[in-house]
């Protein structure tokens, strides 16, 4: 072998251990949630006290989601503001899931092959005058930067543990309509923070009603995320085909808004009850119909066949499943589809391949 020929190997074979030490380093290492835009075969799974993740009941309620199909769920954990107007951002602590809990769940969540987004949500104590965390808003810029201070030590909390538990997704915000659509640079300056320390891909949830196409900054963002309670029907009974007739003019403006992001669109929540009535305001909690079970599959159902196939669609995380395999029922008006025949729909379309994309 002529010294030549023996120097070139010599140093191929330096760039290989180099290549390899960053491959291997975590200094280094891309989440491998950057690797490719997902479908996401999603679910929603919540929990609101301090050990509702780490419980006997919510470990089965968890491998549940294996046999359904789901490939990536969305763990809820929430922080408080006193009122709309408070500039204070807190976790309560009978209410607010441990961070020791919610990492046992992520954890085990991966150990299944199941995929995690975090999301976390904010919700206000003093609701009584009707205001929710949409109306978060302030008269001047620095109540403004109050706000986003607490804010962001709130975020930025869980975009450490989401690196730190290779978490594949995170959601920066949920339906905070009124602080996205006054204050874009100021969520711009979150999300730059956030990217420093969190190396997966980001989404914020948008709501249905005027925030999602009024959003600057989905730019900034990896998937642009609709909490999608369109109403649909105002009959307390419609037909699984009159329910995708109404979707129709949804579909179109979604579509239209998607052409001007260009960006992958998931429904980071979207959600029916079980009662009748449930296609008229989807986003109300309290059950106002009868039981109706019927209607609440064939909402999941008209959903699924209306967007599985639209090329810029990357999938639907449902509201939500419970943290105990008991919960739902055939006598249940809510949104839980466990032991109902939404869970059946589900499961039906998630174990389906996944449909071709962009």
């Amino acid at each position: 072998m002529s010294k030549r020929n023996f120097f070139y190997i010599f140093i191929g074979a330096i760039i290989v251990v180099i290549l390899g030490f960053i491959a291997g380093n975590k200094f280094f290492k891309t989440s491998t949630a950057l690797s490719r835009f997902e479908f996401q075969k999603g679910m929603t799974y919540a929990a609101w006290t301090k050990h509702g993740y780490g419980n006997v009941s919510s470990i089965k309620s968890m491998g549940e989601l294996v046999s359904l199909g789901v490939k990536w769920t969305a763990l809820v954990t929430t922080w408080y503001q006193d009122k709309a107007d408070s500039t204070e951002i807190h976790p309560l602590n009978e209410k607010t899931p441990s961070d020791k809990d919610l990492i046992f769940s992520i954890q085990k969540l991966h150990e299944s092959g199941i995929k995690v987004m975090l999301k976390p949500h904010l919700d206000i104590i003093a609701a009584s005058d009707g205001k929710w965390r949409a109306d978060i808003e302030f008269a001047g810029l620095d109540d403004w930067k109050k706000w986003f201070e607490s804010y962001g030590e709130f975020i930025l909390h869980y975009a450490r543990l989401a690196q730190e538990e290779k978490v594949e997704l995170f959601c920066i915000g949920t339906e905070l309509s009124s602080t996205t659509l006054n204050q874009p640079d100021l969520w711009r300056d979150l999300i730059n923070k956030v990217r420093r320390v969190y190396k997966g891909r980001l989404t914020y949830a948008a709501n249905w009603y005027e925030e999602f196409e009024g959003i600057r900054f989905w730019n900034d963002l990896d998937y642009a995320g609709i909490d999608a309670y369109f109403p649909l029907s105002t009959s307390p009974a419609p037909t699984k085909s009159e329910l995708k007739d109404a979707w129709k003019s949804w579909l179109e403006n979604i579509r239209y808004w998607q052409e001007l992001i260009k960006k992958p669109v998931i429904f980071t929540e979207v959600g029916y009850k079980s009662s009748q009535g449930a296609a008229g305001e989807p986003w109300q909690h309290d059950p106002a119909g009868s039981v109706d079970l019927q209607l609440q599959a064939d909402c999941y159902e008209a959903l699924l066949e209306t967007f599985w196939d639209e090329p810029w669609f990357y999938g639907v995380y449902w509201w939500y499943w419970g943290d105990n395999p008991n919960m739902g029922g055939e006598t249940h008006r809510g949104f839980i589809p466990q032991n109902k025949p939404a869970e059946e729909v589900v499961g039906k379309w998630y174990n389906k391949s996944v449909p071709q994309k962009k």
